[in-house]
């Protein structure tokens, strides 16, 4: 486990430089999660580690496969400076322990809900789950284990979310595109979904 992590956490380093701070969490029964920040110009990325110190399993099977199973992080980017996003630190942690938790594999078009503004007077309390691979590339491990997925994170306001339950992941994305959403905003309101 300290292994993939060390392997993780440098894959991070490497891709957004050195973290200015890091903040760790441990919900009963879970393992230790932690948050780092990375500061990017006008941009904060925040990035879970440990959550990929084991594989995430499948919850209707009989035993959970201790090496084998998708393995992922979770990246979230943000416009600095206008909104106290750092409080977005304990809301991260309880989305990377998810898995743990509630026996759920976390994957690209899934919706996750934290039921609580992700920050102080954030119009969000869930994400999308994006497609890895563009900001920090996968992690190969050692076979049979699963590469580590670094998944961005969308949030989304209730409509958005409601909008995406019923029409879909895919065709969300296509409408922020379309209306040229900034997905970084910790402020922006609602897409329009007429």
């Amino acid at each position: 486990m300290g292994e993939v992590l060390a392997l993780v956490e440098a894959r991070l380093r490497t891709a957004l430089g050195e973290p200015d701070a890091r903040a760790a969490v441990t919900f009963l029964g879970t393992d230790r999660i932690e948050v780092l920040r990375f500061v990017d110009g006008d941009l904060v990325r925040y990035a879970t580690l440990g959550m990929s110190a084991g594989p995430m399993a499948d919850p209707t099977a009989a035993l959970a496969d201790p090496v084998r199973g998708p393995r992922a992080e979770l990246v979230l980017t943000v416009r600095a400076g206008l909104a106290d996003t750092d409080k977005v630190l304990r809301p991260l942690a309880v989305l990377a322990a998810t898995p743990q938790v509630e026996g759920v594999i976390v994957a690209p078009g899934a919706s996750l809900d934290v039921g609580d503004p992700l920050w102080p007077g954030a119009p969000f309390s869930s994400v999308l789950v994006a497609e890895s691979g563009g900001l920090v590339e996968d992690l190969e491990l050692d076979e049979p284990m699963d590469p580590v997925r670094f998944l961005p994170l969308l949030p989304m306001t209730s409509n958005e979310a409601a909008w995406k339950r019923v029409h879909g992941a895919q065709a969300l994305e296509e409408r922020w595109l379309a209306r040229g959403t900034d997905l970084r905003d910790p402020l922006r309101g609602s897409v329009r979904l007429d």
